[in-house]
């Protein structure tokens, strides 16, 4: 018998968690919707209360002053940050790049540190025009000269760069040597020859900004150079995982359920012809819809996340939650803006805006055409899975 209750502990973490979100973060969603901007004031402040209840950088180590969660905890926080913008969840909670715990000596106390502590904020600058979910595609280039290295190239879709401190950023430091030669840097934000360009608006996760990342001789000596030569890649992609069954596979169940619950509302409300619209068919299918999808999203999430921590690697599960949440999550926001109907579309109701941010969690972290692809040269390798 498989026990799928959640122990004490877990379950007062997520009812502080969702009091927070629901007291703290959702009445300023309005504002940082149309602003495009979270308050330097109001991100301290969200910050400094989340701190005091342990609810910052949760899913980093005890040892380097994180929350030490468990990858199953981890996913069920995200779930419920779900239920609120994106941009308040980063301020809040902390966005922090986990690459950051290959630091060593003095990078530790310079950038991991202040960063757990919420001193600083620290971007991961991985994506360029011509190499998204190609991550092995870059084309920015750190040449050594003598003890230093002088990098050169664009980065853009860099997320929170407006807002950070720092970034650690993937350069080809030995081009023949293809994947195995990038290595990752640590770069302060004023550091000569480096510029932070424009704010690339988006569709949707507004106030979660991105920029351009320009690079134009930027001189940097070999300390800052993160972990060993040529595992720049590597760092990225094996912490990867733990953030798409989180942040995308978490995170797409939280907001899936949020317009469920919507949409059983307004079911319950909305009249047309007499009736409820919940007591059509039509309506009452697309509601079972929604609810056995993200039952089935969630489980798949849960059950590689526990993989996961049992020390295994569920590589190809990952890229099945990945590609199927994402994909949910679409599915389900457009019913529900079917069932709102035309107030679905209007800006006046939540849908318009979680209709729009849904959109990205199919592309992010690996489009689902990418992922499907991983599956299936998965099966064709190994046979049919153990599930």
């Amino acid at each position: 018998m498989i026990d799928f209750s959640l122990p004490q502990e877990t379950q007062m973490l997520l009812e502080t968690l969702r009091r927070f979100i629901r007291e703290e973060l959702q009445p300023h969603e309005a504002e940082v919707e149309e602003k495009q901007y979270v308050r330097p004031e109001l991100a301290r402040e969200l910050r400094t209360k989340a701190k005091e209840l342990g609810l910052f950088a949760m899913g980093l180590p005890e040892e380097v002053g994180g929350g030490g969660l468990s990858t199953v905890d981890m996913c069920l926080c995200e779930e419920e940050f779900g239920f609120t913008k994106d941009a308040l969840v980063r301020r809040a909670f902390g966005a922090i790049p986990t690459s950051l715990l290959n630091c060593v000596g003095e990078q530790r106390d310079k950038y991991l540190l202040p960063t757990v502590a919420g001193e600083i904020n620290v971007a991961l600058g991985m994506t360029e025009p011509n190499a998204g979910s190609d991550a092995a595609g870059i084309k920015t280039a750190a040449r050594r000269d003598g003890d230093d290295f002088v990098i050169n190239g664009s980065k853009h879709f860099i997320s929170d760069a407006d807002l950070a401190d720092a970034f650690i950023v993937t350069a080809v430091t030995d081009p023949s040597k293809g994947a195995k030669g990038i290595s990752a840097f640590l770069i302060d934000r004023d550091t000569p020859g480096f510029t932070i360009g424009r704010i690339q608006y988006m569709m949707g996760l507004r106030a979660t900004n991105h920029c351009e990342l320009v690079f134009e001789d930027a001189r940097l000596p070999q300390s800052q150079m993160l972990g060993p030569e040529g595992s720049g890649l590597f760092q990225a992609l094996s912490t990867i995982n733990q953030v798409r069954l989180g942040m995308v596979g978490g995170r797409a169940v939280g907001m899936a359920r949020k317009l469920m619950q919507l949409s059983i509302d307004y079911a319950n409300e909305r009249k047309q012809f007499g009736q409820k619209i919940g007591d059509f068919q039509m309506v009452q299918a697309m509601l079972a819809d929604m609810a056995t999808e993200i039952f089935a999203a969630r489980m798949m999430v849960l059950n590689a996340a526990w993989e996961t921590d049992q020390g295994m690697d569920p590589r190809a599960k990952v890229s099945m939650v990945k590609y199927y949440a994402s994909e949910m999550l679409g599915r389900v926001a457009d019913k529900a803006v079917q069932i709102y109907g035309g107030m679905g579309y209007c800006r006046e109701m939540p849908l318009e805006q979680l209709y729009r941010d849904a959109r990205v969690y199919r592309i992010f972290d690996g489009a689902s055409d990418i992922h499907r692809a991983v599956i299936a040269r998965s099966l064709l390798k190994n046979g049919e899975m153990s599930l």
